[in-house]
């Protein structure tokens, strides 16, 4: 018999890379989607027909619960949210209803009906907010500055709550920034890397073409980059462990928005020189003497996280898991893919 896993969030980039994933490991891959009059496959278009999927929405225990019923799976990968820390704060009410409230109706709908069911919770990084300690491991305290990170804290606890007191196989991963050529285009990284090969090509040849500048926020926040496909075999790897766990995946590395900014930009044939301070900060190409960066102050968070470092040794320690794609690596795959 297939081992059945039903995956949340499937459509999006650690979805997509997970359902490939467990088709090569031999399971049958169940995903919720929504209902949409467009569509919204594109990441899952090449597996399309060898995954099995299902109408529901993580605001509806009822589509839920009919879901659950119906796959009885033996794996569940819970991986859908309102995951965007910047429209957080423009949409609180709904990040809480599906990222906090929806993680408990899932996990409810297992409990009553498949309590042998092994879950997998995505939480993050964001967690950890204004840092209590560094680098941040899952022993460190918890602070998040958004309204993103406080559901996804009730999440945690809500899971840990029903693993305790249940008895339910249930492991949170608190993931670090994971990146790729699949990531959605308004996530930062991604944002720079079509960016900066939208604007390499209008400035090449002998006829310059218009361009939009580069509009961001906070250029010194640091983050830990690492690759998705590298942290979807963490999560599949917390639901082979012998206990449910909680788990940092991470690169043990940091790096700002400018650093990600000065290693994509080697991939074009942009010379990147940098003017002014804080809002007033731009970028030019000295070849054409074009603006291609600016700051927008409306890309300020109203809490802003300075710094996220993760330590992964538990991970390495007990799933035997390390990052194989570091900042420079990933970098450079995602600004080859962008640039094509």
């Amino acid at each position: 018999m297939k081992k059945k896993a039903l995956i949340t969030g499937i459509t999006g980039q650690s979805g997509s890379y997970l359902a490939e994933l467990l088709l090569n490991k031999g399971y049958e891959v169940h995903g919720i989607i929504r209902r949409s009059s467009s569509f919204n496959t594109g990441k899952i278009d090449h597996i399309f027909n060898q995954l099995q999927l299902h109408f529901g929405d993580m605001t509806d225990s009822l589509s839920l619960d009919a879901i659950i019923q119906k796959v009885k799976p033996d794996e569940v990968y819970h991986l859908a949210a309102q995951s965007h820390v910047h429209v957080s704060f423009q949409i609180p009410e709904y990040t809480g209803d599906v990222d906090a409230l929806g993680t408990l109706k899932l996990i409810e709908s297992i409990r009553r009906n498949v309590p042998k069911c092994r879950f997998y919770n995505a939480t993050t990084s964001e967690l950890f907010g204004l840092v209590q300690e560094t680098p941040q491991k899952e022993t460190t305290s918890m602070y998040p500055r958004s309204p993103y990170g406080v559901a996804k804290l009730y999440s945690f606890w809500i899971c840990k709550n029903y693993r305790e007191s249940y008895d339910m196989f249930i492991s949170n991963g608190i993931l670090f920034n994971h990146e790729s050529e699949r990531r959605g285009e308004t996530f930062v990284t991604r944002k720079i890397t079509l960016a900066l090969a939208k604007i390499d090509k209008a400035l090449k040849g002998s006829e310059i073409k218009e361009f939009e500048i580069l509009k961001l926020g906070n250029l010194e926040a640091k983050r830990d980059w690492g690759y998705a496909p590298d942290y979807v075999e963490g999560m599949w790897r917390m639901l082979q462990h012998d206990k449910p766990d909680d788990f940092v995946l991470a690169t043990n590395e940091t790096h700002s928005i400018k650093e990600f900014i000065e290693e994509a930009i080697q991939y074009t044939d942009i010379d990147l020189e940098w003017y002014g301070t804080d809002e007033n900060t731009y970028a030019i190409d000295k070849n054409t003497n074009r603006v291609i960066i600016s700051i927008d102050p409306k890309y300020y968070r109203p809490a802003e996280v300075e710094l996220l470092i993760g330590d992964a040794s538990k991970a390495k320690e007990q799933l035997d898991w390390t990052p194989t794609v570091k900042f420079k690596e990933l970098v450079e795959i995602m600004m080859k893919n962008d640039m094509k």
